[in-house]
């Protein structure tokens, strides 16, 4: 700036284009507005004022006329109501309403006057036996408004008292009608007088009661009382507190009770049945709760809030003892009794049943120590984003939900709801609206048991003393039957998907339980071609789910509301929590088919597997790798097979490339095979291991034998050392009956560092298995189960000891008394002459078998033998097996498959199939003579005698195990010599294993060729002859 020589001011310009009077007439507008504001905020403030005012005025006059009109009561009536008479209750004394009108219940004074005034109704009941002429004299109908109205606010008062003063009462609360010189118990009693339902007021008064909130009041004196009384335990008619809820539980707005509805929050239901422990303090109410008409009331009440049940019950008294929980405790203790009832209704179960699984829903989950099952969903699927804290139930309260559904109690309530659908042929059987409601209350109601307490004692009654299983299974046949069983979801109702989610786990246990005879011969619980129809309906439904309903479920998710309260009944969490069940329970029945087949195998394949489908299903993370993993039985077995082949071909390329200039080179002694291979294995990395490994063999006489190792020699010597390994004259395995392999309880009695060759066995298997290498060892099935970390049962015994088997299927078919029998809770163990006792159970020494725990004591001895005794060999053989196969790879095969991963089948020596994929070479082609004599001489081989020709040519005496189509390279036969002089024709064949090549003379004759080559292949000479 600089001065301009103009000294004048120049005018603002306002760029905005406003002049100042508007913004002037803006600022007025502000001001008013601000102003009116506080006028009005002042008119309020004024008269808030004058109603405080009002309202202190008025309280404090109707103060000091209670206080005027007290001493006035005091003064006619004496301050212990010493004047009263029995006229004093009258319709035409004014002593109730004097008293009704000054009575406070934190007075001291009063509420020892009202205790009084209660003393003296009752004294005067009892004289004369007659409460309604007390209060409405002759003509009751006359004063019936006057007397209600005064007999209202009398046990209102009464009820008020008891609150106020229940913590200096709390030791009073609970005792009997004799105790009538304590204040609390003269209370109680009248009020249990003036609810009586035979009064002719009576429901008015009650409706009065629920009407003003008087029941919560109630709630919190029998909270406060049973805080103090933890030894209190209920004689003849119980205490007052419980004859007063005697008399209010009947009002339930049913005949011949009048009282109209009642809001639910305040309703007895709501408020009493959610105390904790409530029928162990009120035994004589549970038995009025319990009965027919009044249980059946209350429970229709509760089932029509649905899932807004838990909305409607009063505060928790704690986080350990929420409502819910405690009003489930309740029912489940009351619905024991009612449904042992012989005239117990449909309804009233079909009630029970609904009232519980909605309660049963909003309960953490119960867990024991000793559960082994686990069926549980994932908390992350259940929860979503959203972060639940869960709260632990009190010890007690958690008990008494778990010991209320008790075997007992699913008896009776399937058997009620069940009885008439049990009855109906399973060939006609068509379900009406009561059988499908049955069937939905009870599925419901397991469902979520399932998913909310240990199974251990439920599934066995389910199992063997309900009509469950057969049951279920008619309503899903004709709901498949019907076309009923789509897995084309609707949102509002799971449908079929319910029934499904309680069969599957229920027969699955069952089929864990029952012995061969059951299920093979005497077919029970179902006949063999109800199985194979459940086979096929369990596999269409799996694959819808798993595969072709995929993407709708995954809409499904976000369509269908999901309340917290049912997340345990939401369509997604069922369908993925029926997905796992339905895949455990047939990959069960494929157990069962391979013991004994009654099916055809391919029957569990699924009828849309392709080759789309198989080359995602290589692919991690594809939903096609996903269903792999879960249900690998809807893959054939030749499909799964050459994806093993694939990963396992994958993992040698990784390691192949690095493994070129590092190769392993083992030199083995034949007479020590197991110790030189032992000690120079051992030294190898987990990444050496799947590398490369070359062999050079040395004879007896240190020579080495002649040959290089092209891969032919190495599959020579797995093959030898696997044979030497497992055999059992080595001490490591034992043979079955059926010559079946498993490890041996007492290798630490002949080899002291047993378990570090178990673990090196486990290494040498799966490096067989790594290198696509068949060694001839059968093992028994309930080994290779320890493979896949699977459970062995009772029905695993037979193939380890079958005369053991037959005498626990004796015991457990006993009828006589089992105790006679001097069993105890252990078993002998005789390894090589030494006898060693084990106990089955902490203190089985002195607990004796009887008929209630042989079925323990079986499953027991069978768990021990199968499980126990090799545990640990079974662990360390696992180890080694899994450096070099992963677990998802062996868990795509079923114990049977895995037998044939390892050892092949007989069929993989189809010498037809072997001539279609033989290559020729040096002058022979498919059709020379010496070539049609030579398969004519090798189909007449004897089995063993085949073996050792493909064993002499290839290394291996097991074809490749989808055919020799997949021998890597093609056999080759190639002519050994030029000519067919005398000289070439006296040469033994010889061979490459590394290029699976045999060096064949052109003999001139079958009988020749046949002995030239029988002599080569028996000849034992190691690779000389190569």
């Amino acid at each position: 700036m600089y001065f301009s020589g103009d000294p004048s001011t120049r005018k603002r310009v306002d760029l905005g284009g406003r002049s100042s009077k508007e913004r002037d007439r803006k600022n007025l507008l502000e001001q008013t507005r601000v102003e009116r504001n506080r006028r009005l905020w002042l008119r309020q403030q004024n008269s808030a004022a004058l109603k405080i005012q009002k309202c202190f005025r008025g309280r404090k006059a109707v103060k000091t006329e209670q206080s005027k009109l007290r001493e006035q009561f005091y003064k006619a009536y004496g301050k212990h109501c010493q004047n009263v008479d029995r006229n004093s209750f009258g319709p035409d004394s004014d002593f109730l309403c004097q008293f009704l009108y000054f009575f406070k219940p934190e007075n001291i004074d009063d509420f020892l006057v009202l205790v009084q005034i209660c003393r003296l109704l009752w004294w005067f009941v009892q004289d004369n036996g007659d409460v309604v002429k007390l209060f409405a004299g002759v003509d009751y109908s006359s004063t019936c408004a006057l007397v209600n109205y005064r007999v209202k606010r009398f046990v209102q008062a009464c009820i008020r008292a008891l609150h106020h003063n229940r913590y200096q009462l709390k030791d009073q609360l609970l005792l009997t009608p004799e105790e009538l010189d304590v204040p609390a118990i003269p209370l109680l009693e009248v009020l249990v007088l003036l609810v009586d339902p035979k009064l002719p007021w009576s429901c008015k008064i009650v409706e009065y009661l629920f009407q003003n909130n008087a029941v919560s009041l109630l709630r919190e004196i029998i909270l406060t009382g049973k805080d103090n009384a933890e030894n209190y335990v209920s004689i003849g008619k119980g205490s007052s507190l419980e004859r007063v809820l005697n008399a209010v539980i009947c009002h339930v707005g049913q005949k011949p009770c009048i009282c109209s509805h009642i809001d639910s929050r305040y309703s007895f239901a709501s408020q009493i049945i959610t105390i904790p422990f409530l029928w162990h303090l009120f035994p004589n109410l549970q038995k009025i709760f319990a009965g027919e008409d009044l249980g059946q009331c209350y429970i229709r009440q509760m089932a029509t809030f649905g899932h807004n049940l838990i909305n409607l019950l009063p505060k928790d008294i704690s986080n350990e003892f929420p409502s819910h929980a405690c009003m489930l405790g309740n029912v489940l203790e009351t619905a024991g009794i009612a449904l042992s009832h012989p005239e117990c209704s449909f309804d009233m179960a079909i009630g029970l049943a609904v009232v519980s699984t909605f309660l049963l829903e909003a309960l953490p989950s119960v867990k024991t120590s000793n559960s082994r099952e686990s069926s549980m969903v994932a908390e992350d699927d259940l929860n979503g984003d959203d972060e639940v804290m869960e709260i632990a139930l009190d010890r007690k309260l958690e008990q008494q939900i778990y010991n209320a559904i008790n075997p007992r109690f699913l008896l009776q309530l399937t058997n009620i709801l069940f009885k008439e659908i049990s009855s109906i042929n399973g060939s006609n059987y068509g379900p009406n609206d009561r059988d499908i409601t049955a069937v939905d209350a009870v599925c419901g109601f397991l469902y979520v048991t399932f998913n909310k307490l240990p199974l251990e004692r439920i599934m066995t009654v389910l199992a063997y003393r309900t009509e469950l299983v057969p049951t279920l299974w008619n309503f899903m046949n004709w709901c498949h039957e019907n076309k009923k069983l789509s897995p084309h979801l609707s949102s509002d109702a799971p449908g079929w998907l319910l029934p499904l989610a309680v069969f599957c786990p229920v027969y699955k246990h069952m089929l864990m339980i029952v012995h061969n005879e059951e299920f093979y011969e005497q077919e029970k619980p179902l006949s063999l071609k109800d199985i194979r129809s459940l086979i096929i309906i369990l596999r269409q439904v799996l694959w819808q789910l798993l595969w072709v309903n995929h993407t709708t479920s995954a809409n499904l998710v976000k369509s269908v509301p999901v309340s917290s309260s049912s997340k345990w009944q939401s369509v997604p969490t069922i369908q993925q929590r029926v997905s796992i069940l339905v895949s455990e329970l047939l990959s069960q029945l494929q157990d069962w088919n391979n013991r004994r087949q009654f099916t055809s195998p391919s029957n569990f394949h699924a009828d849309g597997v392709n080759d789309v489908f198989i080359s995602q299903a290589v692919i991690e993370n594809t939903r096609a790798n996903e269903i792999l993993k879960q249900a690998p039985f809807l893959i054939p077995f030749t499909s799964r097979v050459k994806i093993f082949s694939s990963q396992l071909a994958a993992v040698r390329q990784r390691h192949g490339s690095q493994a070129v200039f590092s190769r392993n080179r083992f030199r083995i002694k034949r007479d020590r095979i197991l110790e030189d291979a032992y000690n120079q294995m051992s030294q190898l990395t987990e990444d050496s291991l799947r590398g490369l490994i070359r062999v050079t063999f040395v004879n007896e006489f240190g020579v080495e034998e002649a040959g290089i190792d092209g891969g032919g020699i190495f599959k020579d010597f797995m093959e030898n050392i696997t044979r030497a390994a497992f055999d059992v004259q080595y001490g490591l395995f034992k043979e079955t009956a059926d010559h079946l392999l498993y490890p041996n309880p007492g290798s630490g009695m002949i080899h002291d560092q047993h378990f570090q060759f178990f673990h090196f066995l486990g290494t040498l298997l799966a490096k067989a298995m790594f290198e696509g290498i068949l060694v001839d060892i059968p093992f028994a099935t309930f080994f290779l189960s320890k493979l896949k970390q699977k459970y062995n049962y009772l029905n695993d015994l037979p193939s380890l000891d079958p005369e053991l088997y037959r005498h626990l299927i004796f015991l457990k078919h006993y009828r006589g008394d089992i105790s006679e029998l001097e069993l105890y809770f252990v078993i002998v163990n005789n390894e090589y002459g030494e006898q060693t006792e084990e106990e089955l159970l902490p203190g089985g020494r002195n607990l004796r078998v009887t008929n209630d725990n042989v079925i323990t004591f079986i499953h027991l001895v069978a768990n021990h033998r199968l499980n126990f005794q090799i545990r640990q060999q079974s662990s360390h053989f696992l180890r080694g097996f899994e450096q070099l196969i992963q677990k998802d790879w062996i868990d795509m095969f079923n114990e049977h498959e895995l037998q044939l991963l390892i050892s092949g089948s007989l069929d993989s020596l189809d010498i037809d199939d072997l001539r279609l994929h033989t290559n020729y070479a040096g002058g022979y082609h498919s059709e020379h003579y010496v070539i049609e004599i030579f398969w004519e001489v090798l189909k007449g081989f004897s089995l063993e005698n085949r073996k050792k020709f493909l064993k002499f040519v290839t290394g291996c005496s097991r074809g490749p195990l989808l055919g020799f189509r997949y021998l890597e390279p093609l056999f080759c036969i190639q002519r050994a010599s030029g000519n067919s002089s005398e000289e070439s024709l006296d040469r033994l064949p010889t061979s490459a294993t590394c290029m699976n090549l045999l060096k064949l003379p052109p003999y001139t004759s079958k009988e020749q060729l046949e002995t030239k080559l029988l002599y080569a292949i028996n000849a034992d000479a190691g690779f000389d002859l190569s």
